[in-house]
């Protein structure tokens, strides 16, 4: 078969502990027609030979690539080259999807379709938010998003693949917090439509070894890549996408990692260092929206120490 209605890819980085339960929740679908792309980056450990034995048997159309060491970004955009099928669907090498996750997504019309996830950390699973809409127009959703009105990560999408190809969208190789959401909103400026169904098939693994947990300041480099969406929303006559982002996704993103950080025990002075040296105070400043809001970032930006002290001991009920 030189086409399929899905191709699924998944990058794999030193994952030997979870791409073979991984794996098997993409083999076991109730779903006909679709490859899966396992794009192995350099591992060390044994993940390769747990992904060949763990495919080699199945009657599901598979690639397996192997790359030097490049990041997640290279490998997802190295699936993406490979894929052959109509629709693209990215799985991470940790996490884990319900046998219906494909058919849940897939209605082969809409340029984009979304399913819910959780979040999975041993024993708990922590619900995200749900949609009221069954269907809603790209640029509303982007509007949402900007606004912070909805949570919502790249993997929940079903991208047409006509849309990645034909505007040439691919993650931007090195960057460690954010690539994902860069690649999201251009793909979604590109289409119209989304449908929308509140079924969770996607479980988000979290643990000690996670990307996320491990950067460090590098979660504020998520700052640059909106900066640079505001720049691509103002070039193609989005002007008012460009603000959503300078005068509220920007703020809330600066604050919320602050935040972050000082719950995790970073240092005051480290982190309002940091914040100094990337001009976040200025960015911040520029906040414009919700009131309540809007008083927690003056008292901040008034004196940060007090502030700082003030939220270790109420934490987040100021």
């Amino acid at each position: 078969m030189d086409n399929f209605k899905v191709s699924v890819i998944v990058p794999v980085y030193n994952a030997s502990e979870y791409i073979g339960n991984t794996l098997n929740s993409i083999i076991n679908q109730d779903f006909d027609g679709y490859e899966i792309i396992v794009i192995d980056d350099g591992s060390t450990d044994d993940s390769l030979d747990i992904i060949n034995r763990t495919l080699e048997n199945i009657e599901i159309p598979y690639e397996i690539i192997h790359q030097e060491n490049a990041g997640v970004s290279v490998a997802r955009n190295v699936g993406i080259e490979a894929s052959k099928g109509d629709y693209l669907v990215f799985i991470d090498a940790d996490d884990h999807v319900t046998p219906n996750h494909i058919s849940t997504l897939y209605n082969g019309e809409s340029d984009f379709s979304l399913i819910l996830y959780v979040k999975e950390d041993g024993d708990k699973l922590i619900h995200m938010d749900t949609y009221s809409e069954d269907m809603i127009s790209t640029e509303d959703f982007i509007k949402k998003e900007l606004n912070m009105e909805i949570t919502f990560n790249f993997f929940q999408l079903m991208y047409k693949s006509s849309i990645i190809k034909d505007n040439n969208i691919r993650f931007t190789p090195g960057i460690v917090y954010g690539e994902d959401t860069e690649f999201a909103h251009k793909a979604l400026f590109h289409g119209s439509q989304i449908a929308i169904n509140n079924e969770v098939t996607y479980y988000y693994v979290q643990h000690s070894e996670s990307a996320i947990k491990t950067t460090e300041y590098r979660r504020f480099g998520v700052i640059k890549i909106f900066e640079d969406l505001a720049d691509f929303y103002n070039k193609n006559n989005k002007s008012e996408l460009a603000n959503l982002i300078i005068t509220s996704r920007i703020p809330k993103a600066i604050f919320g990692n602050m935040n972050f950080f000082f719950h995790n025990g970073y240092d005051f002075d480290e982190v309002l260092g940091k914040m100094k040296e990337l001009d976040l105070l200025t960015k911040l400043s520029r906040y414009q929206g919700d009131s309540k809001f809007k008083l927690k970032i003056r008292l901040f930006l008034l004196n940060p120490r007090i502030y700082y002290k003030t939220w270790m001991k109420l934490k987040n009920s100021i």
